[in-house]
C-alpha cells in the first residue's frame, strides 16, 4: 500500500507557540506577552470595522486598491509596489514560496524571529542559523554563510525579540555586499517604534533584491485582524501577487487598516508613549541590576543572571498576574521579553520585578 507522505521539511516544523493571554486564578490579568498596543487601536478603525458589517454578504474587492493607495498616501509609496496579506507572516511566505524550495538555503540569525526556520521548512529548504553578537545582527557573520544555494535572507529590524536594530549604514553594507541571486527580507514589524526610521524603504528603492515587509498588528492595534504589507521593486510584487489568493483580506480588515493608517495622530500618540515608557522601563531594569539592552521596539528583553533566576522572576510575574514572554526558545534562557503598557502597566511590571530583585539580594 502507498503511503501518504508531506512533502520534505514540513515534519521537522515545530508549531509555533504564542504568548498565553489568561492565568487560572487571576482576574485583572496583565498579558505583556505578545508586544500588543496597549491603547488598543484607533477610534476610527473601529467605526470603520463596524460599518463594514452591513456589508457582510459582498466579495472584498482582489486588488486591495483602496488600502494600498492609503498606505501609499501616508508613507510616500507607490501602491503599484505595495502587497496586502493575512499579517506580514503571510507576505513572508509569498517570498518563501516564489523565491525557495527543495535543496535551497535561507539564512536567518541565531535570535531571528522563529517563523524563518518554519517558511524555510515549509518549502523543503535548510535553515541556515548565523551568530548574532551581543544579541546584535552580525553582518560579517551573515555575508560569511552566503554560498551559491542561498536564496532568502531574513532579517527583523528593529529585531523580536531582542529589539536591539542596524543603522542605515550597516544595513547598506549588507545590501551591497550580498550577490544578485539572493533576497534580503526587512522584516519591519516594529519600525514605528524606531524614531524616523524609514523600515527600508530606501532600499527597496536602490535594490531590485530587497524586499520590506509590515504590519498592522503593533502599533496600529489590529493584531486581531491580521493584516500586513510588503513594499519591493515591481517585478517582485508582480510575481507574489501570482500566488496570492484574491480574497485573502476582507473588506472589514480592509476598512479597519486603512482608517488605522490615515489615523496618523494616534500612531504618534502611541509612539510617543510607548518611547517614554520604554526609557522608564530600561532604566528601572538597569538600576534592579537586570541587564537591558536599548530596543527600538515596543518591549524590552530582560536579561537576568541565569535560566533559573528568569524562572524565578516568571513566576513572580504570573503570581502577580503578569504574563510576560520566555524566550528560551530563542536561545536567550536567561531573559524576559516584557511588552511595553501603559503606564499602569508599566508600575505593575516595576513594582513586582523591583519585589523581586529586593528578595533575592536580602536571601
Amino acid at each position: 500500500m502507498t503511503q501518504i507522505t508531506p512533502q520534505p521539511g514540513i515534519m521537522d516544523i515545530a508549531l509555533y507557540v504564542s504568548g498565553e493571554s489568561s492565568l487560572a486564578g487571576h482576574d485583572r490579568v496583565l498579558k505583556l506577552s505578545s508586544n500588543e498596543n496597549p491603547l488598543g487601536c484607533s477610534d476610527k478603525a473601529r467605526v470603520a470595522f463596524a460599518a463594514a458589517g452591513a456589508d457582510l454578504h459582498r466579495y472584498p474587492s482582489t486588488d486591495h486598491a483602496g488600502l494600498r493607495g492609503a498606505i501609499g498616501e501616508v508613507h510616500g509609496l507607490d501602491p503599484d509596489r505595495i502587497i496586502c496579506g493575512v499579517g506580514s507572516d503571510e507576505v513572508l511566505q509569498f517570498i518563501t514560496q516564489s523565491y525557495a524550495g527543495v535543496g535551497d538555503q535561507i539564512i536567518t540569525t541565531q535570535h531571528g524571529f522563529s517563523m524563518y526556520p518554519i517558511l524555510a521548512r515549509m518549502v523543503g529548504a535548510q535553515p541556515v542559523t548565523v551568530p548574532e553578537t551581543e544579541r546584535r545582527i552580525d553582518v560579517e557573520a551573515i555575508l560569511a554563510a552566503v554560498t551559491d544555494r542561498t536564496r532568502i535572507v531574513f532579517i527583523a529590524n528593529p529585531a523580536n525579540p531582542t529589539g536591539t536594530m542596524l543603522g542605515e549604514d550597516e544595513l547598506q553594507r549588507l545590501v551591497d555586499s550580498l550577490p544578485n541571486h539572493v533576497i534580503l527580507v526587512h522584516d519591519g514589524a516594529y519600525t514605528e517604534f524606531a524614531g524616523g526610521f524609514d523600515g527600508g524603504v530606501s532600499l527597496v528603492d536602490r535594490h531590485p533584491n530587497v524586499i520590506m515587509t509590515r504590519t498592522f498588528s503593533k502599533i496600529h492595534g489590529l493584531g486581531g485582524l491580521r493584516i500586513g504589507w510588503g513594499y519591493a521593486q515591481r517585478d517582485i510584487i508582480d510575481v507574489l501577487n501570482r500566488i496570492r489568493q484574491p480574497f485573502n483580506l476582507s473588506n472589514a480588515q480592509m476598512a479597519a487598516a486603512e482608517a488605522a493608517i490615515r489615523d496618523t495622530e494616534f500612531t504618534a500618540h502611541c509612539a510617543d508613549l510607548n518611547d517614554r515608557m520604554r526609557a522608564r522601563m530600561r532604566d528601572s531594569l538597569i538600576q534592579m541590576g537586570i541587564g537591558c539592552d536599548h530596543s527600538f521596539a515596543n518591549f524590552v528583553l530582560a536579561r537576568f543572571s541565569d535560566p533559573d533566576q528568569a524562572e524565578a522572576a516568571d513566576a513572580a510575574l504570573r503570581a502577580d498576574g503578569i504574563l510576560v514572554r520566555r524566550v528560551g526558545g530563542y536561545g536567550l534562557p536567561a531573559a524576559l521579553r516584557i511588552t511595553v503598557g501603559d503606564e499602569q502597566g508599566c508600575n505593575r511590571v516595576l513594582d513586582c520585578l523591583g519585589r523581586f530583585m529586593a528578595d533575592r539580594r536580602d536571601a
